[in-house]
């Protein structure tokens, strides 16, 4: 047997390279000066055997119904790993809200109601100054 392949006695063994490489987490310092913020309320996702597609856009009228046309206003493409890492981030992150703040409701009848936009009673000796 070589020295390399059997280490003297007292001697720890040196950890393989590869497994260096999987100890060792790279450390990414984030520059967002340049970064370009915009709202979406829609989102389109897309893909090819490469890569996924991700388009979005602001619908100004998203409860009207019919034909709509809207202007995608942004598109990330990205590989399959990052879109992977990008489901993981954000099932998590709403997984957070979620505990903290309630389900997110996505049907827009169930969570639209008129009674939920009504004003506050005022007291019967209230006077309304105009």
């Amino acid at each position: 047997m070589s020295e390399a392949n059997n280490p003297g006695i007292g001697e720890s063994p040196q950890p393989a390279p590869q497994q260096q490489q999987q100890q060792q987490r790279p450390e990414i310092v984030l520059d967002d000066k340049q970064a370009h913020a915009a709202y979406a309320n829609f989102a389109r996702v897309t893909a090819t055997p490469e890569e996924v597609i991700i388009d979005f856009a602001l619908n100004p009228n998203p409860f009207m119904s019919g034909r709509q046309e809207i202007q995608v206003s942004q598109r990330l493409i990205v590989n399959f790993y990052t879109a992977k890492r990008l489901w993981i981030a954000l099932g998590q992150t709403i997984q957070r809200h979620e505990a903290t703040y309630g389900a997110v409701e996505l049907d827009v009848t169930r969570r639209a109601h008129p009674s939920a936009c009504t004003l506050p009673r005022m007291a019967a000796n209230t006077k309304v100054v105009r």
